[in-house]
């Protein structure tokens, strides 16, 4: 079933390369699973939505990419800014949304052909012909992805045969070179081992320089480690954010407290 849309109105501004969030609330049926949702998220820097399972984080996450269309019986009122256009208003295309936001899921899923196709797949599909051009966005987004030097040597080899954590940075790859504005990770190295998810967490470091980057995860270690700023949601609302050395160190809500110290979870 497709996703049900209220839009609200809103003259709030949206700076270029920003996502900004007015009022946003998103029913599954009668459940009412984000509520009154606003915040603006800093660019060009990591920001990680933290907090318990089922508390929002990954249905806020496919606000942004308009994910959350697939889902049945859905209700969305409010806006989502990207780069002060609304994403849910009527005309927006949600395809150009798509490729605007780079992906990456808590497993990977290489599509079913070779590592050279999977980082041209969305160069071919926005219009790029030429093989020589080709050949330069699969290796420019390989390295980009810390994963050339791996697989130079057997690109046209099927991406199945990769480790998850190689699949992970193939993934990423894919992502990039579509020149996304925004890259999302929903808890994106939970099925890594600590070598494969650390290999992921420093390309986001690197790539905070040209991208704003948003990543929900349950990890607090890892927010330490990559956010500059933190969200911390509860049972569909945000309880607080801010920069994450002020939230982990210094959290004013009494609900926050007790996450960074584990006493919910």
């Amino acid at each position: 079933m497709t996703a049900k849309l209220k839009m609200s109105q809103s003259d709030a501004a949206c700076a270029e390369g920003s996502i900004c969030i007015n009022n946003l609330n998103v029913y599954y049926g009668d459940r009412h699973a984000l509520k009154n949702i606003n915040i603006n998220l800093p660019t060009r820097s990591i920001t990680a939505i933290i907090g318990p399972s089922g508390c929002g984080k990954t249905t806020l996450l496919k606000c942004f990419n308009r994910l959350i269309d697939s889902v049945d019986d859905i209700t969305v009122t409010g806006q989502v800014l990207v780069d002060g256009d609304d994403i849910f208003a009527p005309e927006a295309e949600v395809t150009d949304i798509r490729k605007r936001m780079g992906l990456l899921s808590q497993r990977p899923y290489p599509l079913p052909m070779s590592i050279y196709e999977n980082v041209a797949f969305g160069p071919k599909l926005h219009g790029v012909k030429e093989k020589s051009k080709l050949n330069e966005i699969v290796e420019h987004y390989l390295k980009e992805a810390s994963l050339w030097d791996e697989v130079k040597d057997r690109l046209n080899t099927p991406a199945s045969r990769l480790s998850i954590g190689q699949q992970q940075r193939l993934c990423l790859a894919r992502g990039l070179a579509v020149e996304p504005d925004i890259i999302l990770g929903d808890e994106p190295t939970s099925a890594l081992d600590p070598i494969s998810s650390h290999h992921i967490e420093q390309k986001f470091l690197e790539l905070k320089k040209e991208y704003t980057i948003v990543v929900v995860t349950h990890i607090l270690r890892q927010a330490r480690r990559i956010a500059d700023y933190l969200i911390f949601m509860y049972m569909g609302e945000i309880v607080e954010h801010g920069p994450a050395k002020e939230i982990l160190e210094n959290p004013k809500e009494k609900r926050t407290q007790e996450y960074v110290k584990g006493i919910i979870s």
